[in-house]
């Protein structure tokens, strides 16, 4: 099964009165590039969410976000009660230290800097303390990556293929080159003694023509860049049905491909090899398009 390296994920988190979104995005790199963007708090847990993603996806620019926001039902005017214990040990201590009379009421409490905050400010001071939201930020995250995995199946999936029917398009112009190839010396054979003929009322030199034809058939044999053809698109073919990254590995066999059709271009000496040439290099680059997006 072939992965395209473009997806997205996402999962709604609630937990510690806060609702938390993670989104997973990915695109097309030639390496495994993980960018994190979430709230300066959880910057502790980033390396163990980052080996997650990892241990999941092998190519591709992903991009986690993390945003969150405070619940509706836990919004609202809490008291911190570490702030006010400070005011009160305050007071003990200029009493003791100064001899100072006097209590706080709790009118006069309820006044300090600190004491009265909002939900949202009193969650910042305590509950991203707490280490589950290790935990939690990873179960949200594997939902989220699920996601997008199955997002980068479906469309691995349709280009996978796409590539199959291009690389029987290969194969057929590949079978045309493997009939057309003999008759490349026999043609020029006929067109040569013909020539020679129409040129030149001297004896005919049977030996030397000889000569002559088994240069040009030893200039123009394609029959090993036909084999190894054969042999790069059956690769091809069979890394399309395996379950693992083939990106790079088809991405080396386009070009090996490409290398092999070039030189049959250098050695064809007949239009009708040169025309399937450039109908196989065309394919090769819609092929090569396609497989940047395979991770």
């Amino acid at each position: 099964m072939s992965f395209s390296m473009t997806g997205y994920g996402q999962y709604l988190l609630s937990y510690g009165g806060y609702k938390v979104q993670l989104e997973v995005k990915s695109v097309n790199h030639r390496y495994c590039e993980v960018v994190f963007r979430m709230p300066r708090e959880w910057s502790r847990f980033e390396d163990g969410l980052r080996r997650m993603v990892q241990r999941k996806l092998a190519r591709g620019r992903i991009d986690v976000f993390i945003t969150r926001e405070l619940d509706d039902s836990s919004r609202g005017t809490v008291l911190n009660k570490q702030m006010a214990a400070s005011y009160l040990e305050a007071s003990r201590e200029l009493e003791s230290s100064f001899g100072m009379k006097g209590n706080l009421t709790i009118s006069e409490m309820l006044q300090l800097p600190g004491v009265l905050v909002s939900s949202e400010e009193m969650s910042n001071l305590t509950v991203f303390e707490d280490e589950n939201w290790e935990t939690a930020l990873q179960e949200g995250l594997a939902l989220a990556l699920d996601e997008l995995l199955d997002m980068r199946s479906r469309e691995g999936s349709h280009l996978a293929a796409d590539l199959k029917s291009r690389i029987l398009s290969l194969q057929a112009h590949h079978a045309a080159m493997v009939q057309l190839a003999p008759a490349v010396v026999t043609e020029y054979r006929s067109k040569l003694r013909q020539r020679l003929t129409e040129i030149s009322d001297a004896p005919f030199d049977e030996h030397r023509f000889g000569m002559e034809i088994a240069i040009f058939a030893d200039r123009s044999n394609i029959d090993e860049e036909l084999t190894r053809l054969s042999s790069h698109m059956a690769q091809c073919e069979e890394l399309l049905t395996v379950r693992e990254p083939i990106g790079r590995k088809l991405d080396f066999l386009i070009q090996e491909m490409n290398r092999e059709v070039n030189t049959i271009g250098t050695k064809a000496h007949h239009l009708g090899l040169v025309n399937l040439v450039f109908e196989m290099k065309a394919e090769l680059e819609k092929i090569r398009e396609q497989a940047a997006n395979l991770e």
